[in-house]
């Protein structure tokens, strides 16, 4: 069964904007969609560039192996 509602998030619980007809203490998965806390933008120069800096390195410590599976486009940009 495939049921969809939106839910707020408040004091640690998800509550649901609209009635769910669910029986009491059925298991649901949840998939949780944006919009999430973004921080907030860098505009110092010289702080951006540190930021880019230190993510540029994290991602050179992390390297794709080459025997990874490559993803196609139509793959990456998949929508269900």
């Amino acid at each position: 069964m495939t049921y969809r509602t939106r839910a707020v998030y408040r004091g640690g619980a998800f509550l649901p904007e609209t009635r769910c007809d669910l029986p009491e203490d059925a298991e649901v998965d949840l998939v949780v969609q944006g919009p999430l806390h973004a921080p907030a933008a860098i505009t110092d120069p010289e702080q951006r560039s540190r930021v880019l800096r230190r993510i540029t390195a994290r991602m050179k410590q992390n390297p794709l192996p080459s025997t990874a599976p490559r993803i196609t486009r139509d793959e990456l940009h998949e929508r269900h």
